[in-house]
């Protein structure tokens, strides 16, 4: 496909202004999404085999986020320093990654309210065999995320520009790496397929599982189902859900095909593609923000997780000792 550099815009101003609002917003991500997601996969480790509340699936959430977070240093110093010495197949590698954890955290996200709705819709149907079938269900999701995302990467080729006249080209990177000439009908397709089935078909999942999960509270049933504040926990859960969805992916891929048809100088309002060449990093950068928000939500929405990082659990032979002291009426020095 072949673009135009029109632009109302200096593009040194435009890409001073990308570079400072990457590097300031990746910076604040950093710190509590590396250290959120390690201690989530270190609470969801004990408890996977012990609960049925979708750990499996926020297991998986967290490891997504941290593989993005992991990427983040490197990226911090592109976006620092307007160059990138670490080789392209290090930059195709980092710009694949953060597709994957968007689009996995999408799936995750989905698959989270989806088995919290159903433990309480059809607390019943869920037995140990479902235990296996969500691993099945975890490897085909990253199965699909990690093909599907190979999009992204293939349609950039190797890049270079000069930042001084006269000066030798500096490598770049990541949404400033040139697209290859693909056919306008063919990006189009890619670009209707990722907001259909990236972004529009989860969003409605999520919308639906809120609403039927909010119902429950209002609908009294003979079934041996939770009490009301099982359900009240599994709203929570699902609401957190749906809040990193609106917060980190909505504005996002209400941007994207924006950002595309600016590029591809579909918009010839200045100050139109002025509001979205500014806007567009700020979405990319809320889309990684999923890395320090899905913890919080593990927090507050999750009494094992809450629980496991509130107090120090007593070992086991600490507490076997002390029971059978109260049995046999010994008292411990």
């Amino acid at each position: 496909m072949s673009w135009t550099n029109q632009s109302c815009e200096s593009a040194d101003d435009l890409k001073t202004y990308q570079h400072y609002v990457y590097a300031v917003l990746y910076s604040v991500i950093l710190a509590p999404g590396l250290l959120g997601n390690v201690l989530a996969i270190w609470v969801f480790r004990v408890y996977i085999k012990e609960t049925k509340k979708a750990v499996v699936f926020m297991m998986n959430l967290a490891v997504a986020d941290l593989l993005q977070v992991l990427s983040l240093p490197l990226r911090i110093y592109y976006y620092l320093n307007n160059t990138w010495p670490f080789g392209h197949p290090l930059c195709m590698i980092c710009f694949y990654l953060k597709y994957v954890n968007m689009y996995a955290s999408i799936f995750f996200l989905v698959c989270v309210s989806v088995r919290r709705c159903e433990l309480i819709m059809r607390p019943l149907k869920y037995q140990a065999s479902r235990r296996k079938g969500d691993l099945y269900v975890c490897v085909l999701g990253w199965l699909l995320v990690c093909v599907s995302c190979l999009a992204f990467p293939l349609l950039r080729s190797p890049g270079s520009a000069a930042r001084d006249a006269g000066s030798p080209p500096e490598p770049v990177c990541f949404s400033e790496l040139p697209l290859r000439d693909v056919s306008p009908p063919a990006v189009w397709a890619l670009l209707l397929v990722a907001e259909l089935f990236g972004f529009v078909v989860p969003l409605v999942l999520v919308l639906a599982c809120t609403c039927m999960t909010a119902g429950s509270l209002r609908r009294a049933t003979a079934e041996p189902v939770p009490d009301q504040g099982e359900k009240r926990r599994a709203l929570r859960m699902v609401l957190g859900c749906a809040a990193v969805f609106f917060v980190c992916f909505v504005p996002y891929h209400v941007t994207m095909p924006l950002d595309f048809l600016v590029k591809a100088n579909a918009v010839g309002d200045c100050g139109l593609r002025a509001l979205i060449l500014r806007c567009h990093p700020v979405t990319l950068c809320l889309a990684s923000l999923n890395c320090s928000l899905d913890p919080l939500m593990y927090y507050f929405t999750t009494d094992e997780f809450r629980r496991r990082l509130s107090k120090p659990e007593i070992p086991e032979g600490v507490t076997f000792n002390r029971r059978l002291s109260c049995i046999t009426g010994e008292q411990e020095d």
